[in-house]
């Protein structure tokens, strides 16, 4: 799915009206039912609700929603600056729509001390959406900050006012703390930045029927990883077909103390479907891998950490789950490097050695992957102010280095070569902690043996690694699951992707 800027979304309802054709008012209304009919749906138990409209189109949209919920049976009162003020054309057609409804109360916003917000009150913001290009001033920003402190269910149309769509708020500015946001056709930036996205609660993407040919001729370096994009990438297992047919995997880690994460990486490459699977660990680690890895075969490479990495043209490697940093260590990774040209998988520890000198990041070959979490992102490449800033600076990265770069977050983020980025959806908090990363480090190793390219193998990998997190976090709690529950889920996974793509189980 494209992700589009607040300007481009502007062009693609001004396209829709013209190519349609529909009216601006039509397609107002065409959104206000769609985001009526998901409040009453969702909000079923909540019959109370205060909306507070600016005098834009997204409080026009705010007054339709106002009317189509009332009709539905709800109680709606309206909030305004001024009861008298001046509209935009369309946001004025819906006020006046509003006039032979009794029902509705409309008041100012200085009202709203008065107002008694309870449980069962549904607070819902048009202020402003996408067209407020510059922070809260005056009245209303003293309104959404009372508002913040209201403890009912709060949504925002479109974009929670005060929020930018593509970039970071200025420090101390008033924003809207939606629990959902119901917005329309495409995702925002600052839906998938952690600085931004906690304001907008859970995103509910509504489509309102805007036109295609916008969607498939409007350029974007931006996507979401979605199930359609996901389902064009993956390659159900061919009946006739055998182990070498899926790929050779290495993954080099663990020392002593740290085995536990080259088991994870070692399970979750022979999860998801590589043909063999070796494990190239020190030999403290020898009895720990037989046993809990009984299907991956054991390479020595030295003894209580590794000190030596074979060299093997016809496996794919990937390097740094429990590796540690010990100096024997780093020569031998280093060493391997110089040697190596075909891409690999580089996560934790092995990413810490390169980090010690800027000279080492010209080691990793070409078309490579790197998994580097916030902290060890800013160990590779220097610090920056905020997630924005991190991201554009892994785009200038992966294309100086020509490597993929997997941003991993609460929405991680792919980075290609040419600039594009992926962000993925999939995934929750249960994935904090110690061992989610070397999970994906095997699978991202186990989907290129395979024969996937390192892009297609990052954005079905990643989704991947947080669907099964999302089902098992169904199943155990987000609190409880454990990094082998998410390993363990990777099958229901594989039969969702099976049974989308017609195969018979």
């Amino acid at each position: 799915m494209k992700i589009f800027s607040a300007e481009q979304i502007r062009r693609w309802d001004a396209f829709t009206i013209s190519h349609e054709p529909v009216s601006s008012i039509q397609l107002m209304e065409r959104a206000s039912e769609a985001l009526a009919g998901w409040i009453s749906e969702n909000c079923k138990n909540h019959k109370k609700i205060a909306l507070f409209c600016g005098n834009g189109n997204n409080g026009g949209d705010g007054f339709a929603v106002a009317r189509i919920l009332y009709m539905k049976g709800f109680d709606v009162d309206i909030f305004v600056k001024y009861t008298k003020g001046k509209f935009s054309e369309d946001a004025s057609v819906n006020v006046k729509r509003l006039r032979d409804l009794s029902g509705i109360s409309v008041r100012e916003f200085k009202e709203a001390d008065q107002y008694n917000f309870d449980a069962k009150t549904v607070v819902i913001d048009a202020l402003f959406g996408t067209g407020l290009s510059r922070p809260l001033e005056g009245i209303f920003k003293e309104l959404v900050e009372v508002l913040n402190e209201e403890n009912c269910i709060k949504i925002s149309i479109d974009l929670t006012s005060g929020l930018p769509a593509d970039h970071m708020p200025e420090n101390g500015a008033a924003i809207f703390k939606a629990d959902y946001t119901l917005s329309f056709q495409s995702w925002k930036k600052s839906f998938l930045h952690p600085e931004t996205g906690k304001y907008t609660g859970k995103v509910i993407i509504l489509d309102i029927g805007l036109h295609s040919g916008y969607l498939q001729t409007e350029t974007t370096p931006d996507f979401v990883i979605n199930e359609k994009l996901v389902d064009t990438i993956f390659k159900p297992r061919e009946d006739f077909s055998h182990k070498g047919t899926y790929g050779k995997v290495t993954i080099a880690g663990g020392s002593f103390g740290k085995m536990g994460a080259a088991v994870l990486a070692t399970q979750s490459a022979l999860k998801t479907g590589a043909g063999l699977t070796f494990t190239l660990a020190p030999r403290c680690g020898y009895e720990i891998l037989q046993i809990s890895c009984p299907e991956a075969m054991f390479t020595e490479g030295g003894n209580e950490f590794i000190t030596n990495f074979e060299t093997e043209n016809e496996t794919v490697y990937g390097i740094g789950p429990g590796l540690g940093t010990h100096e024997e260590t780093r020569r031998a990774l280093l060493d391997f490097l110089k040697e190596s040209t075909k891409p690999l998988v580089l996560d934790a520890d092995a990413l810490n050695i390169i980090s010690k000198d800027p000279e080492n990041l010209k080691l990793i070959p070409e078309l490579s992957v790197i998994t580097p979490h916030p902290k060890e992102f800013e160990r590779l490449f220097g610090s920056t102010e905020n997630s924005f800033e991190r991201l554009k600076l892994a785009r200038e990265k992966a294309a100086e280095l020509n490597i993929y770069i997997v941003l991993k977050d609460h929405h991680t983020q792919i980075v290609s070569p040419d600039g594009n980025v992926f962000y993925n959806i999939t995934g929750n908090a249960g994935l904090a902690k110690g061992g989610s990363g070397d999970i994906l480090t095997g699978i991202l190793t186990s989907l290129i043996a395979q024969g996937y390219s390192q892009e297609d193998a990052c954005i079905l990998g990643v989704w991947l690694h947080g669907r099964a997190a999302d089902l098992a976090a169904g199943k155990y709690s987000k609190e409880s699951m454990l990094p082998t529950d998410v390993i363990n889920t990777f099958g229901s996974v594989f039969e969702e992707l099976n049974r989308r793509n017609g195969v018979k189980l």
